[in-house]
């Protein structure tokens, strides 16, 4: 999916929630905390990590375009 951006970054826990990843933002926190999402082919644990366009985000699943 593609998500587009309406600001300069959106939180990557806010990103799970919006594109209905997560039911709440905290599992999306839950998700990130146990290592199952990765930014860019890097797993990522900070939770408040900021998204902007260009970047890729994967999970079981899922793959999120931010543009």
């Amino acid at each position: 999916m593609t998500f587009e951006l309406d600001g300069d970054y959106i939180p990557l826990c806010d990103l799970l929630k919006f594109c209905q990843i997560t039911d709440s933002g905290g599992a999306a926190k839950h998700l990130v905390a146990e290592g199952r999402v990765r930014v860019d082919g890097r797993v990522e644990l900070r939770k408040a990590c900021k998204i902007r366009a260009g970047q890729v985000v994967t999970g079981e699943g899922y793959t999120i375009r931010v543009v």
